[in-house]
């Protein structure tokens, strides 16, 4: 047994930076075996290591990478870290709002980990696809103003422990890869607003923020341990510095009448595109687009923190209202290869 594992599966055993190093070097070299993979994933999802031995791994992990050719200027990412309730994707929705409001996001993430549909689940079902390298991804969006940044701006250890654990698979045991995603993603833009369902993770997540010397980063929490800000169940952001929370309702943005059941997925067996649009339209309720229109005005004042909340609500309500974020979509669907649009089926 490899001794990262071994470290991993005894209590309160740090791991420093040269044994993730040898995990990794032995994960290349096709030594780590099966049953050691699913041991590694399954002690991360059901044990968080102490967060010195987490920055340890993310940096072995960073040090064996090239850095990005490219800078993505003033461009921001929203991205979550899953779990917690189950929600429409309204972390996806924010980020068509952003860009229909005249922001340049680029969304990263993942297919679910934890049941649901993960945003890559919702663009596969949209016919939008995902880009495959820097340069594809700059010019989507440029030519978009958005961008969904697909899995090789993750490192290619998370695929290589993806295949040793075949035939089983990452969403069911590689939780906290998932969790992770927000800083394991290396993707070059100004800001970030990050979703964190576990408040118990924000410490750690903070710190590594710094650490790894990701971009202006702002975490969002609330009551109900969604990953996305909600606007009536307390809702806070944290920044990476260490400073305290930012309460939305004392800085003019007061909770309003609104329950969980307002923002509720899609049920099982309906149109999911055609749920979601419904959201993008604005037909979803009152509570579901001012979550989607908070979250889009959220990346605003992250990219640019003199803009004010009034204004940055404005203009996302203003992308819903004039129909700009389903134009949005249907742009990017019409300008999709055919491969990528999903089929229909036919009646006979």
């Amino acid at each position: 047994m490899h001794q990262v594992i071994a470290a991993l599966l005894a209590p309160r055993q740090p791991i420093d930076l040269p044994g993730w190093r040898s995990f990794w070097d032995g994960l290349h070299a096709g030594e780590i075996r099966r049953g050691e993979a699913v041991a590694l994933l399954t002690s991360l999802a059901t044990c968080p290591p102490d967060v010195g031995t987490v920055e340890a791994m993310l940096a072995s992990l960073d040090e064996r990478r090239l850095a990005p050719p490219v800078q993505y200027d003033e461009s921001v990412n929203i991205v979550g870290t899953g779990g917690g309730p189950r929600t429409f994707n309204i972390s996806t929705a924010a980020a068509f709002v952003g860009a229909a409001s005249g922001l340049r996001v680029i969304k990263t993430g993942a297919r679910a980990y934890s049941g649901g549909r993960g945003s890559f689940d919702l663009l596969e079902q949209l016919g939008i696809p995902l880009s495959n390298a820097y340069e594809e991804t700059g010019e989507t969006l440029d030519r978009f103003g958005l961008a969904f940044a697909g899995y090789f701006v993750y490192p290619p250890e998370v695929s290589l422990l993806a295949r040793a654990i075949f035939p089983m698979r990452m969403r069911e045991i590689g939780r906290f890869v998932n969790v992770l995603g927000p800083v394991l993603a290396a993707a070059p833009v100004t800001a970030q607003l990050t979703g964190v369902s576990d408040h118990g993770l924000l410490p750690t997540l903070r710190r590594l923020a710094v650490a790894l010397g990701k971009p202006r980063i702002w975490f969002c929490t609330n009551a109900l341990g969604a990953d996305e800000l909600t606007g009536f169940a307390d809702d806070l952001l944290y920044t990476a510095d260490g400073g305290p929370p930012v309460r939305l309702a004392d800085i003019g943005l007061a909770e309003r009448p609104g329950t969980l059941a307002d923002l509720h997925p899609a049920p099982p067996g309906t149109d999911l595109v055609a749920d979601f649009l419904d959201v993008l339209a604005g037909r979803r309720g009152e509570v579901a687009t001012r979550a989607v229109c908070l979250n889009a005005a959220a990346l605003r004042v992250a990219l640019d923190p003199v803009t004010g909340w009034p204004e940055a609500m404005a203009r996302a309500e203003e992308a819903i209202r004039s129909g700009a974020a389903l134009e949005l979509v249907g742009r990017m669907r019409d300008a999709a290869p055919l491969a990528a649009r999903p089929r229909v089926r036919r009646g006979g």
